[in-house]
């Protein structure tokens, strides 16, 4: 099988890591698509993937798209969203939107991924909370409740999550919790950034 992808270094690794015996191959843009030969599906994994045109292919595109539903750019039915935030092609189990079809399918069971299917609206729902949980962080770091070391540790160990929300952000970035946080924020004032995490995002 030979899966074209178009990714940053990190989130490429992340994804030929999961099958060695694919053959992986790396692209520049979406331009150089129609030039390859027998391909049998798309990742792209760039922030701005919403924002392409993939309808001169018709093989299966998997795009990261965590902010942006695809019935907002009217995206046909070979493309599905995933989360493509680093991090989180690791997990065994891909939330996905989109109509999932059958050569789908045999892409994720070539990669050894089980998915959830979910409607087409922002933010998935592994997302949203992990989303929610460092903003409320970043709250609490703001009112000087904390340090974000102990607020770290204290998760860790009081919740058991494998993260604490500070090293969530480092890892998929704090741009990326901002944006989406600012999606889900016009229609649920609880998603609302704080100021600390806004300005973290703003300034970086």
């Amino acid at each position: 099988m030979k899966i074209a992808v178009i990714a940053t270094n990190t989130t490429y690794i992340e994804l030929t890591s999961l099958n060695k015996q694919v053959e992986w191959q790396r692209m520049e843009n979406t331009s150089s698509l129609l030039q390859l030969q027998d391909v049998s599906a798309l990742f792209d994994l760039r922030e701005e993937a919403w924002e392409s045109d993939y309808s001169p292919i018709s093989y299966p595109v998997f795009i990261n798209s965590v902010c942006q539903p695809l019935k907002e750019k009217g995206h046909s039915k070979h493309i599905v969203r995933i989360n493509g935030w680093n991090g989180f092609l690791e997990r065994s189990i891909w939330e996905i939107a989109g109509s999932v079809s059958e050569a789908h399918q045999v892409v994720l069971n070539t990669l050894d991924r089980k998915y959830t299917l979910l409607p087409d609206e922002p933010g998935f729902v592994t997302a949203r909370i992990i989303a929610m949980i460092i903003n409320e962080a970043y709250f609490a770091k703001e009112e000087n409740v904390s340090t974000e070391e102990e607020i770290d540790i204290a998760m860790k160990l009081g919740t058991n999550y494998p993260k604490g929300p500070f090293e969530w952000s480092k890892i998929i970035g704090i741009k990326n919790i901002y944006k989406l946080l600012e999606v889900l924020g016009e229609k649920d004032k609880r998603y609302t950034p704080s100021l600390l995490l806004k300005m973290e995002a703003t300034q970086s």
